[in-house]
């Protein structure tokens, strides 16, 4: 292989890495341990994966001639071997390689494992789909490598990012005790409720600064490509089941949150129940929807969920035109805590969360007594700005990361 093969390569990544800015990073960033050797970072499309390997780049490598950054997407890999390519990389002086889009690259993890074992000086950082499915990959390597799962933005995320105000995250511990104190001291300083309708609209991806009339359109494509692109190269599934999955998200859209009836759901979808089980899983690690459960979700032993919510608020504006305002709210609060804890179905309330602290979501008129009697219970509280003892506004369930 030549200089002169690669230039394409290098082209695009002088170019990506030219135009990323470093003034706004993810929570994900200051939590990564860089210096190890294999590092993997799963996420749904439109959170910001590539933007992290850049700035991480940009920043931390004076000799860019020490690092290599390439998408293994790009139409380069079919008629040239990603073997070579690392080779002659390596022989060149390059000691970190940063691949993008592995979930599209056949038998992706078997070279990284190879790449691995063959250069044991040589770093690796790659990127993928949130519906990759490591421990069940042709190459085991879980062993060497430290995985990290990049959620979409949280409300306290936005709010630095639309350079409103910059906050640090607060622990569940901190939140549930000193929520009063919180609040006082951020109310003077922003419009909180303004921001918060404007989060749960247009908030949850970083995207959402780059255009202004087309986010949801953009967003739309985002799940199209989860379902048609990213699913098919992640799970061996055929064509008449990506448009099945098209359908159910569909009939998920229009009832949700439900109670879900698996055998009426894969009547409706002319599917059996195990198919139909596998669909609302695969679209759930896609962060389309998320399924809650009575126990901890298994994703290897499926068992019927008892709710189906939309992932995020901004995919429910996206997909209908009709807007729940109950299940906004529970949809929010679902979307912030599951990405940190274990959230469950409770006998009573809303969620459970580490099988600790019980949930009631709800508007200014929600009442305490469900829930009165059970221990560690609070009601998470749309519409003020400050609450009192149990009674906590909603919006600040969204600055825990």
């Amino acid at each position: 292989m030549l200089q002169s093969d690669i230039e394409p390569l290098l082209n695009v990544f002088r170019r990506r890495l030219a135009g990323v800015q470093t003034t706004f990073k993810r929570y994900l960033y200051n939590q990564i341990e860089w210096t190890d050797r294999l590092i993997g970072i799963r996420g749904a499309r439109g959170v910001g994966k590539t933007t992290l390997l850049l700035q991480y780049i940009k920043e931390n490598f004076k000799d860019k001639s020490k690092v290599f950054w390439v998408s293994l997407d790009n139409l380069w890999f079919k008629t040239n071997s990603l073997s070579e390519l690392v080779e002659y990389l390596y022989n060149q002086g390059v000691t970190s390689l940063f691949f993008d889009e592995v979930h599209k690259f056949k038998d992706w993890s078997l070279y990284l494992k190879n790449f691995y074992d063959g250069y044991p000086d040589l770093q690796i950082v790659y990127t993928g789909s949130s519906m990759l499915e490591i421990d069940n990959s042709k190459a085991d390597l879980s062993r060497r490598q430290i995985l990290y799962t990049l959620g979409n933005m949280s409300f306290r995320e936005y709010l630095e990012f639309t350079k409103t105000i910059t906050l640090a995250p607060v622990s569940i511990e901190e939140l549930l005790k000193n929520h009063i104190d919180i609040a006082m001291e951020i109310m003077p300083k922003i419009k909180v409720l303004k921001c918060f309708g404007d989060y749960l609209k247009q908030g949850c991806y970083p995207f959402t600064g780059e255009i202004k009339g087309g986010f949801y359109m953009r967003l739309n494509s985002v799940i199209q490509l989860v379902i048609e692109s990213d699913m098919p190269a992640s799970v061996d599934v055929s064509y008449s089941t990506v448009e099945k999955t098209k359908t159910l998200l569909m009939l998920t859209v229009s009832n949700v949150p439900f109670e879900v009836n698996i055998s009426r759901l894969a009547e409706s979808l002319g599917s059996n129940r195990d198919s139909c089980l596998k669909m609302l899983y695969t679209l759930d690690k896609g962060n389309i929807i998320s399924l809650l459960t009575k126990d901890t979700k298994n994703y290897r032993h499926l068992t019927a969920p008892s709710k189906v919510y939309l992932y995020n608020t901004n995919l429910m504006y996206a997909l209908s035109n009709k807007i729940d305002i109950g299940t906004l709210r529970e949809t929010f609060f679902f979307n912030q805590m599951q990405l940190l804890f274990d959230v469950r179905y409770p006998k009573t309330g809303d969620f459970l969360v580490d099988n600790k602290y019980l949930f009631e979501v709800g508007g200014q008129n929600k009442t305490y007594d469900q829930i009165k009697n059970i221990p560690q219970s609070y009601l998470a509280i749309d519409g003020i700005e400050s609450g009192m003892g149990n009674r906590i506004p909603l919006w600040m369930f969204g600055l825990l990361y």
